[in-house]
């Protein structure tokens, strides 16, 4: 089974999915995720979806378990790069991913987060 890696940026961890999502997968990076914000004291998750094409509600629920899970843990997360496709079929299933905060990009999801980009220089355009 392949594992989804988790990167640290400042106090963010970064969850970039760019396989195929099986149950097993969402499963284990759940675990993963909560192991690492314990381990880092992160306060902040940004789960990466761009590379995603498909959802199920399996995977949906998921989304907002982590989420749930991260917010007792204090760290907020934000969801990023979100398909129309994915958005769609999210609606469809009557998913509302309460508590997940949601950005159009990397960049937009670390700014909700008050997180300073990398290689940002304090009060340069664009870090406000």
């Amino acid at each position: 089974m392949e594992r989804v890696p988790i990167l640290k940026i400042g106090e963010v961890l970064l969850v970039s999915i760019q396989i195929d999502l099986q149950d097993q997968t969402v499963l284990a990076l759940q675990e993963d995720l909560a192991d690492r914000i314990v381990k880092t004291g992160a306060r902040g998750v940004i789960i990466d979806i761009t590379a995603v094409d498909i959802v199920d509600s399996f995977i949906g629920r998921m989304f907002a378990t982590i989420a749930s899970m991260s917010r007792l843990m204090d760290a907020e997360t934000v969801v990023v790069g979100m398909r129309p496709a994915v958005a769609i079929t999210l609606v469809e299933l009557g998913l509302s991913l309460g508590g997940v905060r949601t950005a159009l990009d990397l960049e937009k999801g670390m700014r909700l987060l008050g997180a300073p980009l990398p290689g940002a220089r304090p009060g340069a355009v664009g870090t406000r």
